[in-house]
């Protein structure tokens, strides 16, 4: 009777947990769209209410300053009018969607259309970036538990390793992309350099909870990557395209915040990194805190077991 029930609660939990790997991937895609999309707008007043109505617009009266909202990343587009017509900036760099919408708008006003960010000719589309979120995940987790089952109490040893794990895996995914795909043709070193920042926060966050907690820690940092940071990361469309305020919280987690500063290096020349940076930071710093943590319980607990052992030598 009790492995029936066992039986019967393991099938249920694996239900449980396909279905909410579904609905975290699906609710975020199908209530997603252009309703908070911040674009920059300088133009008449009847313009900038037409445009309120689909889009979070941010008005300027003076066209530059609305195409360099674009440029610093505080607008994923911008629309000016002035006496010699009217003009959409779009860019690529910040996702696709939004280059499709505001194309949209272009035609609706006769408007000429510039894109200040754009993507390679190798990958106009940028598939490449939204694959990413695979490696940052799984090379994340992965690490986490390997290093967590072979290094064992062996603290320093597992954040040496994730840390040299993450440098490494940020080179080789940051080279494939680039040299392989042609998904970037900026500064490699910058674009490496944020990808491995960005294992490392999901890496080493979940080596701190194994270590602190146990296998348990494993399963819940599993959770919260594949189930909360990737859906909400939105790596593939730009994390604007996202039903609000889920897209912003997404930016607080690892995925989302290295996907984030990845577009900042390979199209921006990094305007706009530095809130996913620190975030970045604060999740390396959290982990490697869980692990000292980690360390500092079993060093008291083996002291005390060795003053039990030589009550002489205490």
């Amino acid at each position: 009777m009790k492995t029936t029930l066992k039986l019967g609660g393991i099938i249920l939990g694996l239900t449980a947990a396909v279905t909410l790997m579904l609905l975290s991937f699906l609710a975020p895609q199908m209530n997603s769209g252009p309703d908070n999309i911040p674009v920059a707008v300088s133009a008449p007043e009847p313009v900038v209410g037409q445009l309120s109505e689909n889009v979070e617009v941010t008005s300027y009266d003076d066209p530059a300053d609305a195409r360099q909202a674009v440029l610093d990343r505080d607008a994923v587009g911008a629309v000016t009018v002035t006496p010699d017509g009217a003009t959409v900036y779009t860019a690529s760099g910040a996702g696709q969607p939004y280059t499709q919408v505001l194309t949209g708008v272009a035609e609706g006003m006769d408007a000429q259309v510039k894109d200040l960010a754009p993507t390679t000719q190798d990958d106009p589309n940028a598939g490449g970036l939204s694959a990413l979120a695979l490696p940052l995940a799984f090379g994340g987790m992965v690490s986490a538990a390997v290093l967590s089952i072979t290094m064992k109490k062996r603290y320093g040893l597992r954040i040496i390793g994730s840390v040299v794990f993450s440098l490494l895996a940020g080179l080789a995914v940051g080279a494939v992309l680039q040299f392989g795909f042609g998904t970037f043709d900026g500064n490699y070193w910058e674009t490496a350099g944020v990808l491995a920042l960005g294992i490392a926060g999901t890496s080493l966050f979940v080596l701190g909870l194994e270590a602190l907690i146990g296998f348990p820690g494993l399963g819940i940092g599993a959770l919260l990557t594949l189930f909360v940071s990737n859906p909400l990361s939105g790596i593939a469309t730009g994390w604007q395209w996202l039903p609000s305020p889920w897209g912003a919280i997404g930016q607080y987690l690892p995925i989302g915040a290295a996907g984030n500063a990845t577009r900042s290096v390979a199209f921006f020349d990094g305007a706009g990194i530095a809130h996913s940076v620190w975030v970045l930071l604060a999740w390396v710093v959290l982990g490697m805190g869980l692990v000292g943590l980690a360390a500092l319980r079993y060093h008291r607990f083996t002291s005390r077991l060795s003053a039990e052992k030589h009550p002489a030598e205490a």
